[in-house]
């Protein structure tokens, strides 16, 4: 594979870097990201991985836009409100970048389908608001070996890491048991600022970057801590567990 005079134009900020090049770039051509979740995270996951040539996206969302969600869902727009996240996603990622495919799948991801939906994905982005889902997700991508970008975004706080099975520790290794139902509180509750969500999403697509194109150092067997209120930055290391009931099994 070759780039065409119009990818040459197209992505040439970033081919200009060192650390860059064309291979990172095919590499990102050929490249199949499940996002899960079209959300205050999903939204400038899927901008910036769109927008950075990611071959295709598939968007894994089963809600409604709504006008509660407008604060911190770039994506969506006022005209949007009722529209299905996954198929609003699909049509504004189109749109940003018509040289890649945008695959919308309106549902809900859950333990009867995580595995069917994720097959074929070279990563997985998981913007998902739910600790079930997480897990999900988690147990899934380690059955299949396929890379994982987790974070999570709450008030001014948030988190990011990145996940190999077989080479890191992951999300279950990190937190082995999901917290009590009704113990942290939901967005709705605690609310979230959008610009918050946008630093902690920007940072989950840099990770999947990362991982697609084997440029940089990702956040593996690490976590990273975000204050937003006092913009502090704090790296938590982790590792992998012996008897982790999902990447036990996985060999790096």
């Amino acid at each position: 594979m070759s780039l065409s005079e119009r990818e040459l134009e197209r992505y040439s900020r970033q081919l200009v870097l060192p650390e860059w090049s064309g291979a990172a770039q095919e590499r990102l051509s050929a490249a199949n990201v499940m996002l899960i979740g079209a959300g205050a995270l999903g939204s400038p996951v899927g901008q910036y991985l769109a927008a950075a040539g990611v071959g295709r996206i598939g968007v894994v969302d089963d809600d409604a836009v709504e006008l509660s969600n407008l604060n911190r869902q770039p994506l969506h727009f006022t005209p949007d409100i009722s529209l299905m996240k996954a198929e609003n996603a699909k049509v504004k990622l189109s749109a940003l970048n018509e040289d890649m495919v945008v695959e919308s799948y309106p549902a809900r991801l859950d333990a009867t389908n995580a595995e069917a939906l994720l097959l074929g994905a070279d990563a997985v982005v998981d913007c998902s608001d739910s600790f079930e889902t997480r897990y999900t997700v988690n147990a899934a991508c380690c059955a299949n070996g396929i890379p994982l970008v987790e974070a999570g975004v709450l008030g001014f706080a948030g988190l990011v890491m990145s996940i190999v099975p077989g080479r890191s520790a992951c999300y279950r290794c990190a937190f082995p048991v999901e917290p009590p139902a009704g113990s942290v509180p939901s967005c709705r509750e605690a609310g979230v600022l959008g610009a918050m969500a946008g630093i902690v999403g920007s940072i989950q697509a840099l990770e999947a970057l990362k991982l697609l194109t084997g440029v940089g150092e990702p956040l593996l067997d690490r976590i990273l801590q975000i204050e937003g209120a006092t913009l502090t930055f704090t790296t938590v290391t982790t590792e992998r567990q012996d008897d982790c009931p999902d990447c036990a099994q996985q060999s790096g």
